[in-house]
């Protein structure tokens, strides 16, 4: 087994590094690819036709972006989950665990109110640090959220 981790000092963002290069990275090159194929479009094209490869590229990077944006972050009052699409917010007595399985994606975490949302802000991908942010944010929940001082999660305490 792993030695256990220390909470780390809040206030506290967990980012994936590959998860970030790769969509901005292809944001950069495919809107300043569109810019020079638009630029230097044979005469057919028109202006407006030009002008709609630029912002297909912008809407693609927008896309792009809405990947690179994803994190993790805990704070004395709880801890935002923002992924690709939406952003969730819970205090630290709605959590309950988080897991990351060999092989999955991201980190699934447990909410009191029966959720269980995955945190695409901490990669899988990216072994040793998801495993570390995995374990800190954990480290955090035994300290602040529902499960604390030995209790079982979501329960009475043990006998």
């Amino acid at each position: 087994m792993s030695e256990p981790v220390s909470p780390p000092p809040l206030p506290v963002t967990w980012r994936p590094r590959r998860g970030r290069i790769v969509p901005y990275g292809c944001a950069v090159l495919i809107v300043a690819g569109s810019v020079i194929m638009a630029a230097l479009i044979a005469e057919p094209f028109k202006l407006p036709d030009r002008v709609a490869i630029v912002l297909f590229a912008c809407a693609v990077a927008f896309v792009l972006h809405l990947l690179g944006r994803v994190r993790v972050e805990a704070d004395e009052e709880g801890v935002t989950i923002v992924n690709a699409i939406r952003t969730h917010r819970y205090t630290w007595p709605e959590v309950l665990d988080v897991t990351l399985l060999v092989g999955d994606p991201w980190p699934k975490i447990d909410f009191s109110d029966g959720r269980t949302i995955g945190a695409m802000g901490i990669q899988g991908s990216e072994k040793p640090r998801a495993r570390r942010a995995t374990a800190e944010l954990a480290a955090l929940i035994r300290e602040r959220g529902e499960a604390r001082n030995g209790q079982p999660k979501g329960g009475e305490p043990k006998d």
